[in-house]
């Protein structure tokens, strides 16, 4: 398995289909909330030097993303934040370590940028909170939510 940064515009149609996968696996409230990713948002903001996308790769083909949006802290100016916006591996590839693999790669490559605190966050329905704890993330917060429309 081969990890790496790669630029949104290298890997945006070969990511397309697995957050087809990654949405029928996970997302919540399908009935009513669809896929429709804002690609020029994504654009906008690797134009801005804020997106980060890290690759999973079995001989050449993608197999994993680990998406990570990084900027300022609104409240600690001084230092930036990695906040994860997508994380995937293909169902067939989960087995072993990659997930752990690409997550420790992004952690050294934000870490190398300078970057103070990155956070992840995961699905109740499908946690890999355990995981994160062996690689000595720390469980800080629960996000609650209510679908209004």
């Amino acid at each position: 398995m081969e990890f790496a940064h790669e630029s949104f515009t290298n890997v945006k149609r070969e990511i397309q289909p697995l957050i087809e996968q990654h949405y029928k696996e996970i997302a919540l409230h399908k009935e009513s909330i669809h896929l429709n990713p804002d690609w020029k948002g994504y654009a906008r903001l690797a134009d801005q030097g804020a997106l980060r996308v890290y690759t999973a790769r079995e001989e050449g083909e993608l197999v994993g993303y680990f998406v990570i949006i990084v900027s300022r802290s609104l409240h600690y100016m001084d230092h930036l934040f990695a906040n994860n916006d997508i994380i995937f591996i293909k169902k067939g590839h989960r087995k072993g370590t990659a997930g752990i693999k690409l997550i420790k790669f992004a952690v050294d490559q934000l870490k190398a940028e300078g970057v103070t605190l990155i956070n992840i966050n995961t699905k109740i329905h499908q946690s890999f909170g355990a995981v994160l704890e062996r690689l000595e993330f720390t469980h800080i917060e629960d996000v609650y939510s209510i679908k209004v429309n």
